[in-house]
């Protein structure tokens, strides 16, 4: 069937001359094996064009269940349709919680973790840290399982949709937690840049708000566990920025409602650790989004190297936030060897002006070996971004010998992974 459908924020129409939506396990193996070309689909959450196909689109929306909670090993194991929202209401009534989230609990958790989604927190590595298992089918239909105790594990976890087309995953899980949400508004750049590692370890998630304009950044947001390790409870003053007295929306201009509850109100982790509430529009709609990854050493530096050019990026700007994010061991993640800080851009819906900035900005931050979010849109040359992954070479070995004839591969990872001669 000859489909057109675009991505979440619609910047992007896929170019898949068929979108596939199976409801059994049996008929994605069938539709793998029968298919020349393949390519997995989430909810449509990429920028760019990492999970297109010029031939067949398979959605897993339908396969969407748990298939088991291990309270023992505390591991639960889902299909590949799930979404965060769906799986963290499941978890939270059973007891149990995820050691981290993104802002948007929308998304799904494959998908997320294929790309090394994130949320924040000095102790939390990003979103695909918590699989320790998963199921796949492979480009001949059949079904292979990976864990934590085979070899290529740490590579297949961040596959950027190229070795299968994943089915199952175990995360780990841990009991649930109680949290508290509280906003600050206008905390000064000086403050920043003189205690940036207490502000960013005060609460178990902080994420900083700014428009690279002013001299303060306009909003710091701090999920903190409400428990006895708790080092954050809602003073008036937070390192010379103001208790916000009213709710607040990231975007100036958007509506609070879709917001998760602040004024320190307290819930439980699933209703706290995402920005936005699952039963509301997520975030602004109509956007693009961009990324970078910085050593977390070099941020105050990087942070200047950006307000610098406030004057060129605030015409196009919607938003940025600021996270910071555990180091990992996962090949293909950003935070692979090194604690990061993430840059995140969310501009208005015109890619001709992005287009002109981002190539700015990535030669302010290049010098720190700066790397991109994997579906979120970047300039960087492939060549650059293949020099960022010492485990490239591997990650190839990796997709070669899943994939000999190239299934599951696109246009987006014969550019940015199988480039420079490799």
């Amino acid at each position: 069937m000859t489909t057109q459908h675009k991505n979440w924020a619609g910047n992007l129409e896929y170019q898949a001359a068929r979108l596939h939506s199976p409801t059994t396990l049996e008929q994605v193996q069938a539709l793998v094996k029968a298919s020349r070309k393949i390519k997995a689909l989430g909810t449509r959450h990429s920028f760019n064009r990492l999970a297109d196909t010029e031939h067949d689109h398979l959605s897993l929306s339908h396969l969407n269940h748990i298939v088991a909670l291990d309270r023992e090993q505390h591991t639960v194991t889902v299909e590949a349709g799930i979404r965060y929202g769906e799986l963290a209401e499941y978890l939270n009534a059973e007891g149990f919680a995820l050691h981290n989230m993104a802002s948007l609990p929308h998304i799904s958790v494959v998908g997320a973790c294929a790309t090394a989604t994130h949320g924040s927190g000095d102790r939390n590595g990003n979103l695909a840290t918590a699989v320790s298992a998963l199921e796949m089918v492979t480009a001949e239909g059949e079904i292979r399982a990976l864990s934590r105790q085979d070899a290529d594990f740490a590579g297949a976890v961040v596959g950027l949709g190229g070795l299968g087309v994943v089915t199952q995953m175990t995360l780990d899980i841990v009991p649930s937690f109680q949290m508290r949400q509280d906003v600050y508004v206008n905390l000064p750049r000086t403050q920043m840049d003189a205690h940036f590692e207490e502000i960013f370890s005060s609460a178990y998630s902080v994420s900083l708000f700014t428009t690279w304009q002013t001299s303060a950044f306009a909003m710091i947001w701090l999920k903190s566990r409400v428990d006895a390790n708790a080092t954050f409870w809602g003073q008036d003053d937070f390192y010379g920025a103001a208790r916000a007295t009213m709710p607040m929306s990231p975007i100036a201009a958007a509506p609070v409602e879709p917001c998760t509850q602040q004024m320190g109100v307290e819930g439980s982790w699933n209703e706290r650790l995402p920005h936005f509430r699952m039963n509301f529009m997520p975030s602004f709609g109509e956007e693009l989004q961009t990324e970078y990854f910085v050593p977390r050493h070099h941020a105050p530096v990087a942070f200047a190297r950006i307000h610098a050019l406030g004057d060129i990026i605030a015409p196009h700007l919607l938003i940025s936030e600021i996270r910071t994010i555990a180091v990992d061991d996962l090949w293909m993640s950003p935070c692979y060897g090194q604690a990061c800080v993430a840059i995140h851009f969310t501009w208005k819906q015109d890619w001709a002006a992005v287009q002109n900035v981002l190539p700015v900005i990535e030669a302010q931050l290049q010098p720190f070996a700066v790397r991109p979010h994997w579906g979120k849109l970047f300039t960087l040359s492939a060549d650059y971004v293949a020099s960022c992954y010492e485990k490239m070479p591997d990650f190839q070995r990796l997709l070669r010998d899943a994939d000999p004839t190239g299934k599951f591969r696109n246009a987006f990872l014969d550019q940015y992974i199988f480039t420079g001669g490799a």
